[in-house]
């Protein structure tokens, strides 16, 4: 079991992706906490939870892969509910600016996977 962090394979963009994982993170804990009562704000609440737990296990070089395999869709169904669950009123500057971190922090997700997919069928060879 890993129980240390390994930072130092991580480059520029993991730091970004922690970045911007923990920053929706902190918006879904935060509007999850004022509607707790609700469904939707539980629903917030453990999505903001699932987004620091994927950071530590970032942390703990647990399969990174496949975690940025599984944060693909999961960030990915986020942002297509957002705006189908507010439409037509989805430009609150706090959910745009969710949107805006998320979509990045999807395209960070695409580009780690094909590295390091790239980068052990190259080592396997």
């Amino acid at each position: 079991m890993v129980t240390t962090f390994e930072t130092e394979s991580l480059t520029r963009l993991h730091w970004i992706g922690i970045v911007l994982a923990a920053l929706t993170g902190i918006v879904h804990l935060y509007f999850g906490v004022l509607a707790l009562d609700t469904l939707q704000g539980a629903s917030f609440v453990l999505a903001g939870i699932a987004f620091f737990v994927a950071i530590g296990l970032l942390l703990l070089d647990v399969r990174r892969p496949l975690l940025y395999l599984a944060g693909i869709p999961f960030t990915g169904v986020q942002v297509v509910l957002y705006f189908y669950l507010n439409w037509p009123n989805v430009l609150s500057p706090g959910g745009i600016g969710d949107k805006v971190v998320q979509v990045a922090l999807i395209a960070i997700l695409v580009i780690l996977y094909r590295r390091e997919s790239a980068a052990a069928a190259s080592a396997a060879r």
